[in-house]
């Protein structure tokens, strides 16, 4: 652990909370005298200091650790790098538009890697109303389900939450030149490329 780079962040951090270091010492229950310490790079706070700066900040453990956070590169918002992040304990599904520190449960997600999906994987779609009609025999078994299923064009994203001991019948709006996902409890991420609108 480098004392200097994190004592600098922690000043960095401080600022932009509109803290004086005695306000934020008070937060935490230790004296100014300690933090104007840390932000010197004379020492560092205490291991159980770290969850409470965490929150104060809107920061991670980790990032605080390493002394500056980590910034992706601009993504223009392009949704077909979509990311989804599950957590293996909840379930809980995340999404980003670029990489980022997502964590649940205490544990650090990375995002999930889709997969193309085999002919006999595929997903049926149908249209029906000008609106996709998605089904699957895949099982729906509180074990082994299938929790979501998406379309994603460059600019959009449309998400359906699906439960286990559901039937697996889903009915998304119609989007031009589309890429479906889904994901498998057991299986992982997989995708279908896009989904053609047929022309009248």
């Amino acid at each position: 652990m480098d004392n200097v780079k994190i004592g600098q962040f922690i000043y960095k951090l401080r600022k932009e909370n509109n803290l004086t270091q005695l306000q934020l010492a008070q937060k935490i229950g230790v004296s100014d005298k300690a933090v104007s310490k840390w932000e010197r790079g004379l020492g560092c706070p205490d291991v159980s200091l770290l969850p409470e700066l965490s929150c104060i900040f809107g920061v991670d453990l980790e990032t605080i650790l390493s002394g500056e956070p980590e910034e992706n590169e601009k993504s223009g918002g392009n949704m077909k790098r979509i990311k989804f992040y599950v957590c293996p304990v909840c379930g809980n599904l995340i999404t980003a538009a670029a990489d980022a520190a997502v964590s649940c449960c205490g544990k650090k997600l990375s995002p999930v890697q889709p997969q193309k999906a085999g002919d006999n994987e595929k997903l049926q779609v149908e249209i029906i109303e000008n609106e996709f009609y998605i089904t699957t025999s895949h099982p729906m078994e509180r074990e082994h389900y299938i929790p979501f299923v998406a379309l994603v064009t460059g600019d959009t994203l449309l998400l359906r939450r699906l439960y286990p001991e559901w039937d697996m019948q889903v009915r998304l709006p119609m989007l031009p030149r589309c890429r479906l996902l889904w994901y498998c409890t057991q299986h992982g991420l997989f995708y279908q490329e896009r989904i053609q609108i047929p022309t009248k």
